[in-house]
């Protein structure tokens, strides 16, 4: 229609033909895959240290007067605020990379662990212990599936955040990965292929989203649908 440059706004079967000449070549593929991996490794990194660590210090008060000054301390600071310290003390490799990416990660996990931990229903807990129920099986037994709905809150937040701030990482110091790409394409005034690269981060985080969603249901099926019949 002429409102706009196609030089800066190709239309969708420019892009789509950046997209498919990515594809065919192989260089997305590979560039996927570097970020992928990366973004993977410090997801799953964070899931593995927070979730127990959040359910250690939402449980016990004495945990949580030790560690709390310095999880608000860290809590807020922006991640990419380090990635110069990072990519000094680490090198442009990939513990970098992954490294922020933890970081930038284990807060929303962490953090939603804790406030899920402290809002269990406190009759379930009376009603757990007047059955003589077990410390160790009213932890596992009540608190932890009470506590998952807000646990994956904070997972699907950390999966939105592992994928954007490693693209900005990958745009600063790297040689592969779909930030590199994106930023070499804008470089080159490769546009087409710029936007291609855009719209597969957009695929990459809502295919995550996806399965997030579906994985809590899995976990929280013992919930119930008001407006279900």
């Amino acid at each position: 229609m002429g409102l706009v440059d196609s030089t800066f706004f190709p239309p969708f079967s420019k892009v789509a033909e950046g997209f498919w000449g990515l594809l065919i070549s192989g260089e997305l593929v590979a560039h996927f895959e570097a970020s992928i991996l990366r973004s993977l490794i410090g997801f799953g990194l964070a899931i593995i240290i927070a979730i127990p660590l959040g359910l250690i210090i939402g449980w016990y008060p004495l945990a949580n007067e030790l560690l709390n000054p310095v999880l608000e301390l860290f809590r807020n600071t922006a991640a990419l605020a380090l990635l110069p310290v990072f990519i000094l003390l680490l090198g442009i490799g990939e513990l970098s990379k992954v490294s922020i990416v933890l970081f930038a990660c284990i807060f929303p996990i962490l953090l939603n662990t804790i406030n899920a931990v402290r809002n269990v229903d406190p009759l379930l807990i009376r009603s757990a212990k007047s059955m003589g129920l077990a410390s160790y099986k009213l932890f596992y037994k009540v608190i932890i599936p009470a506590s998952i709905p807000t646990i994956f809150t904070g997972i699907r937040m950390a999966g939105t955040s592992s994928i954007l701030v490693l693209i900005a990482a990958e745009m600063v110091g790297a040689k592969e990965g779909l930030g590199y790409l994106i930023n070499y394409a804008q470089m080159n005034f490769q546009i087409p292929q710029m936007y291609a690269g855009i719209l597969t981060i957009s695929l990459v985080g809502f295919l995550l989203n996806y399965l997030l969603v579906s994985l809590e249901r899995r976990f929280s099926s013992w919930k119930t649908n008001p407006n279900e019949k």
